[in-house]
């Protein structure tokens, strides 16, 4: 999956209209560069080779964990990918850390009381917020929490080299508009198993022995939604590329994010395409994350297991 998402990204690289030798013979501000300055940078750099050996090479050095360097500052990407990454991580785990235990508490909620007043308005609420893409929200958030009543700031601007956790403030608002983007697919879902556990036979047996309550939600309802709601909540974690990715972007906040589109805006090679694989690598591993805790919890998941393995 790896291999294929590397040579995808490579062929969409390739067939961008210029590559970095252009854009730093433009950025001198000389003009259009001529034939011979873009020969010589071209073989400076290592583009002039065909692309399947630069492919070959790229793969070949970051299996053995060498990103390479960037075309335009000279840095190793390492380097760069580290630094940027280290924000969105943290923007990431504190929304994930969220994310996960809110989906799970209104899901499980609303699937116990399906047709009730509080179902009807956490699924009202969840659909609604899930028709409008996150970065609307991000814009309300903006005007009304920050422009409006002043009690945050609008962008999550710091210094160079500071930690985010020097001004935790600037969280809040890309992590709110997150959770408002990502959660309500899940919670959805969530909602949707617990519902149809609580419809069981399994489960009304269970209730005429004269067992509810918290004892019933915890020790029945709740494992047997759950280990089915497992992916739904890996996807929306996953999810969170992509998100974290608009959010940065809207936020100004500095993360890997901001430093891939200057990348691709530079034709940074090594840097995208390290980038990307490496963030492909995270998805890869979250899902296979949830297949493992699925055969974790589930006894009949298990079972299907080693009945195909047999």
């Amino acid at each position: 999956m790896l291999f294929a998402v590397a040579l995808v990204v490579f062929v969409l690289f390739e067939s961008l209209d210029s590559d970095a030798a252009t854009v730093i013979l433009s950025r001198t501000g000389s003009g259009d560069p001529n034939p011979e300055q873009l020969r010589a940078l071209r073989t400076e750099l290592g583009l002039d080779r065909p692309a399947p050996v630069r492919f070959v090479e790229w793969l070949l050095a970051f299996a053995q964990g060498d990103f390479g360097n960037s075309l335009i500052s000279g840095r190793p990407v390492g380097d760069v990918l580290l630094g940027r990454a280290a924000n969105s991580v943290t923007l990431a785990l504190i929304t994930a850390g969220l994310l996960i235990p809110a989906a799970l508490a209104l899901g499980l909620l609303a699937g116990a009381r399906a047709g009730s007043r509080t179902d009807r308005v956490i699924s009202v609420g969840a659909l609604a917020a899930e028709s409008v893409p996150s970065f609307v929200f991000g814009v309300l958030l903006v005007a009304t929490v920050s422009l409006s009543l002043r009690l945050l700031p609008a962008v999550s601007l710091l210094p160079t080299g500071a930690s985010v956790w020097s001004r935790p403030e600037i969280l809040v608002l890309p992590v709110t508009c997150l959770l408002i983007g990502l959660a309500p697919h899940p919670v959805r879902m969530v909602r949707a198993q617990t519902a149809e556990v609580m419809a069981s036979p399994y489960i009304q047996t269970i209730r005429l022995n004269g067992i509810g309550g918290m004892r019933l939600m915890l020790r029945h309802v709740a494992p047997n939604a759950v280990s089915a709601s497992i992916h739904p909540l890996a996807g929306a974690v996953v999810g969170l590329i992509g998100g974290v990715a608009v959010v940065e972007t809207l936020f100004s906040y500095p993360g890997l994010s901001q430093e891939v589109l200057r990348a691709v805006e530079a034709r940074d090679f090594p840097f995208v395409q390290s980038a990307a694989v490496l963030l492909a690598a995270v998805g890869i591993g979250i899902y296979l994350v949830a297949d493992l805790l699925t055969l974790l919890v589930s006894p009949r998941a298990r079972q299907i297991a080693m009945g195909e393995r047999i």
